[in-house]
């Protein structure tokens, strides 16, 4: 496994840009990640949501694409201290995907391909709040951003938005994921800089 980068710095922020503290803005968009990036093709790609009841329902490439697409226009924040502005993404709700499912879950685990995971409260993929994406400034998302297909969830730390995504899984409680049993924070609020354990 690699090591990604914690010394990452971009231009410290104008004093007129409102950001999370610790973090440095960026024209760029850096390419961190823990491992092999997946190839994966999207004749073969598939999107799961199961229930904590184990029910679930699979989401072709082309079921994908005729879902309601949504356009998020939003910052983003990198726990290694990166942040970039009003950034563009096309994709689909979570709510699409929720809103026809009875579930009394608390919690979801996003699994990926090339087994990346991570956890996060299910209030927090609800109400317009998150998305599976499919681009990024008006072109495929590519694989060193994750895709095909990755979650956006732009309110918390970048980590939390799991590349080369692969399914959900809606859960009665929480289970971390890869990066919160190394010992990054549960939550990861940037605005009140939750990037470890204890902070």
């Amino acid at each position: 496994m690699s090591v990604f980068s914690r010394g990452f710095r971009g231009r410290r922020a104008d004093s007129d840009t409102h950001l999370p503290p610790g973090q440095y803005l960026t024209e760029d968009f850096p390419v961190l990640t823990a491992g092999p990036t997946p190839r994966v093709d999207t004749d073969t790609w598939t999107f799961t949501l199961t229930t904590e009841t184990g029910r679930s329902q699979s989401w072709t490439w082309k079921d994908f694409l005729a879902l309601p697409q949504e356009h998020p226009h939003t910052d983003i924040h990198c726990v290694t201290r990166w942040s970039k502005l009003a950034t563009d993404w096309t994709g689909v709700a979570l709510d699409t995907f929720l809103d026809k499912v009875d579930t009394a879950a608390d919690y979801a685990l996003a699994y990926c391909y090339g087994d990346y995971t991570t956890n996060l409260p299910l209030e927090d993929l609800r109400h317009g709040q998150a998305w599976i994406v499919h681009e990024f400034d008006s072109h495929p998302l590519p694989p060193e951003h994750g895709g095909p297909a990755r979650l956006l969830v732009p309110h918390l730390y970048l980590w939390k938005s799991a590349k080369w995504i692969r399914g959900v899984r809606l859960l009665d409680h929480d289970e971390p994921g890869f990066w919160e049993q190394a010992g990054y924070h549960d939550y990861g609020d940037p605005w009140r800089e939750q990037r470890y354990w204890g902070d």
